[in-house]
């Protein structure tokens, strides 16, 4: 698979676990489940998500402004675990506006575009290929996807099957 097939796989994952958050009760979602310094319930993870690869795509790669500069909430609320106050349905409109930004780069993406090199911001140190901060992001997701279905299993809370077996066309 390559870089657009992948991201096709995740968006159409990310569909069937929208449904099971926007079914899940918002107590589950917002309930702090972990105990780290960054990350306390679900929300804070579905925010994660979407500001990782809204912030590699934009700021790294593009060096243009991030789509969260369009969400003042979610941006003064900063990273930390503090998205429990806020609506789902907030968080996933971002999540949402950072896909549409994403397929609109990968549709138009260079075949000599992903062998490029980037400067991570503020790190002139770290330097990245196109195509491993792309897998990066999307490996990113797919971990953290895993952990928002864990956690709500130990809400009895079924979640969706997420693997790609179940989103691959028949052979």
């Amino acid at each position: 698979m390559n870089i657009p097939q992948t991201y096709n796989y995740l968006v159409r994952a990310r569909r069937d676990l929208w449904a099971s958050l926007e079914a899940a009760p918002n107590e589950v979602l917002s309930r702090p489940l972990l105990g780290g310094s960054r990350f306390h319930c679900i929300k804070d993870l579905v925010f994660h998500i979407a500001n990782v690869e809204d912030s590699w795509l934009h700021l790294d790669i593009l060096r243009v402004d991030p789509v969260l500069e369009a969400f003042a909430p979610l941006r003064e609320a900063g990273d930390r675990p503090v998205y429990a106050g806020f609506a789902l349905g907030v968080l996933l409109d971002y999540w949402r506006a950072v896909e549409q930004r994403t397929l609109s780069y990968l549709a138009d993406l260079p075949d000599d575009g992903p062998s490029r090199v980037v400067t991570v911001e503020g790190a002139p140190h770290e330097r990245y290929t196109v195509d491993g901060l792309l897998w990066h992001v999307m490996i990113h997701e797919m971990r953290h996807t895993a952990q928002i279905a864990v956690l709500l299993r130990t809400q009895g809370i079924k979640p969706p099957s997420l693997d790609l077996l179940f989103y691959l066309p028949p052979a």
